[in-house]
């Protein structure tokens, strides 16, 4: 029977990164509290699903592709911090709404589209392919079952989607939601300001 202990190490450090605050943090708490459960629960997912998608590239040497051909790797970061620029601008903007949006605004907004929200936000930075690369380069052992991209990124799914899963059920109880309307403003200028920051970073370190 083939040995696969050598993954909880590093699911764990893979968890912890995830569990950090960043860009994929901040949309699933405000969407948690200014929206519903679902659509932070969609959220999670969509960011589960893009943390395995760069487990996925990374297993298969997406770093080497970057190196081979530095232009990608430029551009990736360009667009992805100009989707992070244009995020903060709109959840900016929401802090002028003077309510939280009420159940049947909910319920006309679709899940699918929370989803590729949530998809889109983790993609947008190329930098989490570099982390997954560089951690599995430090940890793997040098001959690894075959199994071993597949369940290594199965896993990053559930812990990505797992913590995110208990932000948003955290987060989405009316106490955190009273507490968002009340200090909403507040919660946007933030959060915008970060997400504004994180994707700024990106598209200034492409440059010399």
């Amino acid at each position: 029977m083939q040995d696969f202990s050598f993954l909880w190490p590093i699911l764990a450090l893979l968890t912890l990164g995830a569990m950090t605050p960043g860009p994929s943090f901040l949309l699933v708490a405000q969407t948690a509290m200014s929206h519903s459960r679902r659509h932070a629960f969609a959220i999670a997912l969509g960011m589960g699903c893009g943390a395995l998608i760069f487990a996925l590239l990374a297993s298969f040497g997406l770093v080497t592709l970057f190196t081979l051909i530095p232009e990608l790797y430029i551009t990736f970061k360009v667009l992805g911090g100009s989707y992070l620029c244009v995020l903060a601008c709109r959840i900016w903007k929401q802090g002028n709404q003077q309510s939280v949006p009420s159940q049947t605004q909910n319920r006309q907004k679709s899940s699918l589209a929370s989803f590729f929200y949530g998809l889109t936000t983790q993609l947008s930075n190329p930098k989490t392919a570099m982390v997954f690369s560089s951690v599995f380069a430090a940890l793997l052992p040098a001959d690894v079952p075959a199994m071993t991209p597949l369940f290594l990124s199965t896993g990053v799914f559930l812990s990505n989607f797992g913590w995110y899963a208990i932000v948003a059920t955290a987060l989405s109880t009316p106490k955190a939601q009273r507490l968002y309307l009340r200090f909403k403003r507040v919660f946007c200028r933030t959060a915008g300001a970060l997400l504004g920051t994180f994707g700024a970073k990106l598209i200034v370190s492409t440059t010399p």
